[in-house]
């Protein structure tokens, strides 16, 4: 059973990709078990954009955390698990996870999985990017993290849809943790057509 750590953040558009990834553990890795963090500013946003209330999401996860229960299972090294998942991941998040400020759950449980040397993807979404976001990426990089770009996905694949697009990303994130899936049409080489 794989225990994944999922966190969702605000201060960009991109909770659809959150939404997405929480669908899709539950279609191709049905007995994993999922711990979701979602901050304030996050919820704020699903209602907007998504036009979803965190309710709907919750049921999604096996366990779930505010924001700001720093005394959770997820922030102390001897919670186990497979990988961490920041999806979105807003900029002030990078930029804390990048500095050691674990002033809440989701970046506390981040740098848990950065000094246990567990998988920790963050999937940002601002555009376009400044120096200082560069080099945030660049510290979380060299300290272990995988930073994918939520960028417009692919188009060999010739997407068609919004949600062609979001499953992209999502496709992509559930590889990186391993987990099977047929989200999106792989690259198998140039074709005559």
């Amino acid at each position: 059973m794989r225990r994944i750590v999922v966190g969702i953040t605000g201060g960009a558009s991109g909770v659809i990709y959150g939404v997405r990834f929480l669908e899709m553990i539950r279609r191709y890795a049905k007995d994993s078990e999922v711990y979701l963090v979602m901050s304030n500013t996050a919820v704020e946003i699903l209602r907007h954009e998504v036009g979803l209330d965190k309710e709907s999401i919750l049921k999604l996860a096996n366990r779930v955390y505010n924001e700001d229960e720093l005394g959770a299972p997820i922030a102390s090294g001897s919670f186990k698990h497979d990988g961490m998942v920041i999806i979105p991941c807003s900029m002030k998040t990078l930029a804390s996870i990048a500095h050691g400020i674990t002033d809440n759950l989701i970046t506390r449980a981040a740098d848990v999985a950065l000094k246990e040397r567990r998988k920790l993807i963050l999937v940002i979404r601002e555009t376009p990017l400044n120096l200082i976001h560069i080099k945030n990426m660049e510290l979380v990089t060299l300290a272990g993290a995988i930073v994918m770009p939520a960028a417009p996905p692919a188009f060999y694949n010739r997407p068609r849809t919004i949600d062609d697009m979001v499953n992209f990303i999502v496709g992509r994130v559930l590889d990186l943790l391993g987990i099977e899936n047929d989200l999106y049409r792989r690259w198998s080489g140039y074709s005559e057509e």
